[in-house]
């Protein structure tokens, strides 16, 4: 009896066999070969956090985004039915020979929020929404359903007869409808209305024959003037100061009217409208440079006089709880619109409640309490936005769910750092697979793995250099390691200003009514917790004009047809050395021209459409790729025909372009500024969709560096940069400097403030509890007072 009992307790203590489905903890990828990965084999452990590092270029995004992401996206889409999936977009299968072990994969990147203009934190957020049931279900006055409170839905109505058939004959009905929307009728839910300033349209002084006109194409007697000069409705010889009212009318709102100009048909009509209608319906991204410029000279935008603002109408506005409105909650501070809702006990409603408080403290643990619901979309920052994307997972029941990030701590004040650290381990010990693309050590110190890429970036990167923990990164020898724990070193000696740019009375934003004098000459570093007021000080006070360059976060655009040639005008100084060498057309030496391979249509490839399947891309056999039809191959420059020349590399093409048969002054001054910002290893005809973002940052930052100015504004100019490219940056700015320039930068990193001539800090917190300098002096200063959250950061960090 005894012996049974003893080997009932044996069996009920024994480990039992492990389970066939716990064996799949492991992400395996082998071979690997998308954009610059070469043939890349890794394991990545699930229920972990794994850090991508390495430097800019290096292939991590490929490998996180456009491999594992990418194939999972996949496919989930095929589990979809053909019907469905021809409403989706097509991806193709990522070149890689095996993919084993994915989960669903949410990607949470850094694309900038959508620009639209009726786009805000709330509507992007779901927050609005929630509002808005509440206004409709306690508001009073009560005005109606959740759309009477939605600036994006106008008040309509309607009447009219109709025609039905009910039993075999047919009836007439009159019949009507009507919708309360919340649309303010004035700007339509804009917020603001758009003037256009008339002195920027032409000078009010000369006549037309005098050549008053100021919009570009208008000038130099083409059609555009020839139209307002012939058209009878005016003296061509009279000041346009002297015309009379009739003749004003007719040159700024006339209707659309027929008529002949040198017997050519033409329509005549009023210069607002035409100017309206060619130019300030397109994206102003897409504009060429002096187009855009007269845009943005020409078009004013005011407050909406009838909404003040809101974007929503009367009726919306006039309906209240607790004395606030729905506008009025917008505009609130999230973190005290939370406590606005939390003292809110209204039993019918309790559910909603409790689902928008939960939202709004998600914005508030997140580090975002300082943002308004109305802010709008587009003007966050990349991380910003990232943080806003990242709110509706915080919550979620999910599990088991790979989630990627790209950067998250981009835009980070170091104080910020750690809490978007909880956030991430948060999501890993709710059992999810976390993988982090990043350069920041106080984010790459938490991994439980790291993957390092290199060594180098482009063609000299795409290999895994090491893999394994954050110990053995430290010792590995590879960049990462080598970079890890370097600490850039306060200046002993500071350069002395040569004058001083004065900012009075800035009030933007959060900004309270702020003094401060810039010095020029130096660097300066403008710094402080995100939210604090940093870019509205500086883009709002600094305007971007004669003299100053301004380089904003705002992401560059490209389609796969754009390039580094393209992109920073390198191109056009190309194309002019081959038409003088041989005697034909510069246009033939685009691919996106006349010379450009018909088969193809200087694409390169042609890309096959397989309806719900995803589409195939092939070399183009026409011209085996090389975008050019064969008759321009035939053209040579210095012993290179076109496409050859668009296969070198900057570094490459530098020498090429600089001495000898090729030399090319302007070419040679675009590629030198290329190779100031660390792109030497980029070939010129790479498509900018292929570029990594911190490529894309510096690739910017080169052609900016060829525009004239004194003054040089830059916007967080280290993001996507690695430790090693941080110090090449570093060398950059200091050159700028030293050339005579006066460099504004805004910036987190602790490296550029160490390095700096003088810092201004803004704070001491986010949103109302900022947008005051709380420090003004050189970095030693700030480091040995320890005064600010930044001098704390900034003394552990250089050791002070």
């Amino acid at each position: 009896m005894e012996n049974a009992i003893s080997m009932a307790k044996r069996t009920d203590t024994r480990t039992p066999a492990p389970h066939a489905a716990d064996s799949h903890d492991m992400i395996r990828v082998h071979g690997a070969r998308v954009n610059n990965l070469k043939d890349v084999s890794i394991e990545i452990p699930k229920r972990r956090l794994t850090v991508f590092t390495g430097v800019s270029g290096s292939g991590k995004s490929s490998l996180v985004f456009n491999t594992v992401a990418a194939e999972s996206q996949r496919l989930i889409n095929e589990t979809y039915s053909a019907f469905v999936q021809g409403f989706m977009p097509t991806l193709a299968r990522p070149e890689v020979d095996v993919l084993d072990g994915l989960t669903t994969v949410i990607t949470v990147d850094q694309q900038r929020m959508g620009g639209d203009p009726r786009s805000t934190v709330g509507t992007a957020t779901d927050v609005n929404a929630m509002l808005r049931i509440l206004f409709s279900r306690l508001g009073k006055p009560h005005i109606g359903s959740p759309k009477a409170f939605s600036f994006n839905v106008a008040s309509i109505s309607g009447a009219g007869a109709v025609t039905v058939r009910r039993g075999g004959q047919e009836v007439k009905e009159r019949r009507s409808f009507s919708i309360t929307g919340g649309m303010c009728p004035r700007c339509e839910g804009r917020g603001s209305v758009t003037d256009i300033d008339l002195t920027q349209l032409y000078d009010a002084g000369k006549s037309l024959n005098e050549g008053a006109f100021m919009i570009p194409g208008y000038t130099g007697g083409g059609w555009n003037s020839r139209l307002y000069i012939e058209s009878g409705f005016f003296d061509p010889d009279k000041p346009i100061a002297k015309f009379t009212k009739k003749e004003l009318q007719d040159l700024l709102h006339r209707e659309p009217t027929r008529m002949k100009i040198a017997g050519i048909n033409m329509t005549y009509e009023g210069l607002i409208p035409r100017v309206q209608k060619s130019m300030l319906s397109k994206d102003t991204d897409s504009m060429q440079p002096h187009i855009r410029a007269f845009v943005e000279r020409a078009v004013t935008f005011t407050t909406c006089p009838d909404c003040d603002g809101t974007r929503l109408n009367e009726g919306a506005r006039s309906s209240k709880i607790k004395r606030k409105n729905i506008a009025d909650l917008c505009a609130m501070e999230i973190r005290d619109l939370a406590e606005w809702v939390r003292a809110l006990k209204e039993p019918s409603v309790a559910p909603l409640l409790a689902t928008l408080l939960e939202t709004l403290d998600s914005f508030v643990e997140i580090g975002l309490g300082y943002l308004s619901l109305d802010r709008p979309s587009g003007t966050l920052s990349g991380g910003e936005a990232q943080r806003v994307k990242m709110i509706r997972h915080l919550g979620s029941s999910l599990t088991d769910v790979t989630y990627v990030f790209d950067e998250p701590t981009i835009g980070l004040h170091p104080h910020d750092i750690q809490r978007m650290n909880d956030l991430l381990l948060r999501l890993r010990d709710k059992g999810n697979t976390v993988l982090v693309v990043e350069h920041k050590p106080e984010t790459i110190v938490i991994a439980d793995h790291v993957v390092d890429l290199g060594p180098g970036a482009g063609t000299g990167g795409g290999t895994v250099c090491f893999e394994g923990t954050v110990e053995g990164l430290r010792t590995s020898g590879t960049i990462t390691g080598r970079h890890f724990d370097d600490r850039a070193a306060v200046k002993n000696e500071v350069r002395r200003p040569n004058g001083t740019l004065e900012i009075r009375g800035a009030s933007a934003h959060n900004l309270r009514n702020v003094d401060v004098d810039i010095p020029l000459g130096v660097l300066t570093v403008v710094t402080g917790v995100a939210g604090a007021g940093k870019s509205s000080l500086v883009h709002g006070s600094i305007p971007a004009g004669e003299g100053v360059v301004s380089v904003d976060q705002s992401p560059i655009r490209g389609s796969r047809r754009s390039n580094p040639a393209t992109y920073t005008g390198l191109l056009d100084p190309i194309r002019k050395a081959f038409a003088k060498a041989n005697g034909v057309k510069p246009a033939l030496f685009s691919p996106n021209s006349e010379g450009a391979c018909p088969t193809c249509n200087g694409a390169g490839v042609i890309y096959t459409d397989l309806a719900m399947m995803a589409g195939v891309a092939t070399t183009c056999e026409e011209c085996d790729g090389k975008r050019f039809e064969a008759s321009v191959l035939d053209y040579h420059f210095a012993g290179r025909d076109i496409s050859e020349v668009l296969a070198l590399s900057v570094a490459e093409a530098t020498e090429f372009f600089g001495t000898g048969e090729g030399a090319t002054p302007a070419a040679h001054r675009i590629l030198t500024r290329l190779t100031d910002v660390g792109l030497g290893y980029l070939s010129l005809g790479q498509p900018l969709t292929t570029l990594s973002g911190g490529e894309r940052q510096r690739l910017k930052l080169a052609t900016h560096m060829g525009e004239k100015g004194g003054v040089y504004v830059l916007d967080e100019p280290t993001a996507g940069l690695h430790l090693a490219d941080v110090e090449q940056l570093l060398g950059l700015l200091d050159r700028l400097v030293d050339s005579g320039k006066s460099v504004i930068v805004v910036e987190h990193h602790q490296a550029v403030m160490a390095h700096a001539d003088w810092i201004i800090d803004l704070g001491p917190g986010a949103g109302h509890d900022g947008g005051t300098v709380v420090f003004e002096g050189t970095p030693a200063q700030l480091a040995a007072a320890r005064s600010t959250l930044t001098g704390e950061h900034l003394a552990k960090y250089v050791g002070a």
